[in-house]
């Protein structure tokens, strides 16, 4: 009898998170405003502290720098995609009525009343970053949410239409998975202009020894799953693959195919590869192999053919985020070259959303599963939206520091150990929670106490100057 409710329960867990649809294209990306927003608060809240007590960096206390950035970068995130997610235009009100309310006292102060305090002077402005801080804001950021969403996903109180889709569809964790593709992809070698040393042969094997982590990491995943009976959505990967495999494989392709060709022309390599993918799943019969060949014991391929295949969509956004890094870590020094920048990046994601809407009338909707060029375009669209959005932000809390405010995130480092570190606490909350019965409060307790841990794990190797890698 155990054994069975047991089952049931396991099935009932695969059912809640299977055959859906998504959300609207407009919901998601109202969503890429909310993290600049808190972002917003945060530093004009930190500036403020700092004009109000004239203390020394750093301006907080260590004590209370975990906290404030949880209280104003967390916590509103887990709130937007649970208990307030049926109000998220009220949210986003309410955030920018509080950034424009700190932004103007702020600059209405008497520091702040300076001749030079001008937007014109402003974009006349040098500025020199040794790292793009929105490139890694957005990294930072895209982590976050999707620690938030791995484990939300298992509860009632995360609405099913955020919820990656069965076959076609928008949700947010489907952005999510093509954001994080674009994320790796801004800052690898390629696109941080890294020259190959020695032989095209000897960089190749390179790559293929560097991504061991991903490998291991991918079969920990794998032993653990099947040997705790955790549930799975196989028609998500397949049976034995999962995310941690696709990163590896695109890694290792993209490697490849830069020490054949050049990765200044990678956009071209992005259209080529979906272009070319699509078509084949329009001419052959690869589309209905995918969908509705269930023979998952025949082999190999049978078994993962969505994790198999849809890698082909991954390297073609993984193309695209190379070009964009290569674009963005551009040297520049001054502001307003910084702002044309982010004017570009803001254009090229309308672009492609306006030829995402003839792309899913003519061709076919986004679909996740397949990674079709309609989601290849769209993740690339949202990442270059939200990626835009946070550097707006940047600019703001730039013109509004009047002094030299440093404050990092301390999420910033050791971004691959927060990824695993949320795997594994997802898998033992699931273990310890009956997340299907718990109510809407105690989800959301429940949730911010994972992030809690999450974070503060990694806060403290940040304080103590520790910073993991796995290569």
């Amino acid at each position: 009898a155990e054994t069975s409710r047991a089952m049931s329960q396991w099935e009932l867990k695969e059912a809640f998170v299977s055959n859906l649809n998504g959300t609207s294209l407009q919901e998601v990306a109202l969503g890429s405003f909310l993290a600049p927003l808190c972002l917003i608060n945060r530093g004009l809240i930190l500036i403020l502290h700092h004009q109000t007590t004239r203390t020394l960096q750093p301006p907080l206390p260590t004590i209370f720098r975990l906290p404030l950035d949880f209280s104003l970068l967390i916590l509103p995130l887990v709130l937007s995609c649970t208990i307030l997610s049926s109000a998220l235009h009220q949210v986003f009100i309410y955030l920018t009525v509080v950034s424009a309310g700190l932004f103007s006292y702020i600059n209405s102060r008497p520091s702040a009343r300076h001749p030079e305090n001008t937007i014109s002077t402003f974009l006349q402005s040098h500025i020199q970053f040794h790292q793009v801080p929105f490139v890694t804001i957005f990294r930072v950021f895209v982590n976050v949410k999707t620690a938030i969403s791995i484990l939300a996903v298992d509860f009632s109180v995360f609405p099913r239409r955020y919820a990656k889709t069965e076959t076609y569809g928008t949700g947010v964790m489907d952005f999510g998975v093509g954001a994080y593709i674009f994320a790796n992809a801004l800052v690898c070698p390629e696109a941080r202009r890294k020259n190959i040393s020695g032989s095209k042969k000897s960089h190749i094997t390179k790559q293929l020894l560097s991504v061991w982590p991903l490998v291991v990491l991918g079969m920990g995943r794998l032993v653990s799953v099947k040997m705790s009976g955790y549930h799975e959505h196989v028609t998500e990967y397949g049976v034995h693959w999962n995310f941690f495999f696709t990163l590896a494989i695109v890694r290792v392709v993209a490697s490849v195919i830069f020490a054949v060709l050049p990765a200044n022309q990678s956009w071209v390599l992005a259209l080529l590869i979906s272009g070319l993918y699509q078509s084949t799943l329009e001419t052959s019969g690869l589309k209905a192999f995918i969908f509705h060949n269930g023979d998952r014991e025949k082999d190999f391929i049978h078994a993962n053919k969505e994790g198999i295949f849809s890698v082909v969509g991954y390297v073609a956004i993984y193309m695209a985020g190379v070009q964009v890094g290569l674009y963005v870590m551009q040297p520049r020094s001054q502001v307003k070259q910084w702002f044309k920048a982010l004017s570009m990046l803001l254009m090229g994601s309308l672009v492609l959303y306006a030829a995402l809407y003839p792309c899913q009338t003519f061709i076919e909707p986004v679909s996740r599963r397949l990674a079709n060029l309609p989601f290849c375009i769209w993740s690339v669209a949202q990442s270059l939206l939200f990626m835009s959005c946070l550097g707006i932000a940047d600019m703001v809390l730039l013109f509004s520091k009047r002094t030299a405010v440093k404050h990092h995130l301390f999420l910033t480092k050791t971004q691959l150990l927060f990824f695993l570190l949320a795997n594994v606490l997802t898998g033992l909350t699931n273990s310890i929670v009956d997340s299907l019965s718990c109510s809407s409060l105690f989800s959301v307790c429940v949730l911010l106490l994972y992030m809690f841990m999450n974070c503060f794990v990694i806060y403290v190797l940040h304080l103590c100057n520790i910073t993991v890698k796995f290569w």
